[in-house]
């Protein structure tokens, strides 16, 4: 009989991608019940000022930066279990991705996307991958006039459906991502 009492020296204590051994595996979700997940994710291209308006406007070298990124982030979202190992393919019902580049100066351009299923599992991995790609593509879109672009602020901000229900990240965040206490 093994002990249920946690062992608080073992590293993989709740980790549920690790098995006792210490062996990454994935997750067997069978037994869960299916249901309507949804996740969003945000992220913060931060470039010039000059730049985020010729993102606005569509005057960059390689076009349109903003429809581009938008269709890159779709079919990030879409291939999220190819570039993440342990990451269940999921049926996307849908995803939707907003990039809007700010007016007031900042030189930022603010990128969101929202997914959803119909499954045994949530829609995080895909919504913060979705977000990832159409950063990178903004980013490859601008490098030849702003080769110090920085994709940044990459977080889940809320999810709902399963087991554990809904959940919105609190909405001061610190620097790294984290709620403030």
């Amino acid at each position: 009989m093994t002990d249920p009492t946690p062992d608080p020296h073992d590293p993989n204590q709740g980790l549920t991608h690790y098995r006792a051994d210490g062996a990454a595996h994935m997750v067997d979700v069978s037994a869960k019940d299916v249901t309507k997940r949804e996740a969003t994710a945000t992220g913060v291209l931060r470039t010039r000022a000059d730049v985020v308006e010729r993102i606005a406007s569509g005057d960059l070298p390689k076009g349109e930066a903003i429809a581009t990124a938008r269709i890159a982030g779709i079919l990030g979202a879409k291939r999220t279990p190819d570039l993440v190992p342990l990451c269940h393919p999921l049926p996307i019902s849908g995803v939707e991705i907003d990039v809007v580049p700010a007016s007031d100066g900042s030189g930022t351009v603010g990128i969101s996307a929202t997914v959803r299923t119909t499954g045994r599992t949530g829609v995080e991995m895909e919504a913060l991958t979705a977000v990832t790609v159409a950063g990178l593509t903004l980013y490859d879109m601008i490098k030849a006039v702003d080769k110090a672009a920085v994709l940044t602020d990459v977080q889940v901000v809320a999810k709902s459906g399963g087991k554990s229900g809904d959940w919105a990240r609190a909405a001061a965040t610190s620097e790294a991502g984290r709620e403030d206490a």
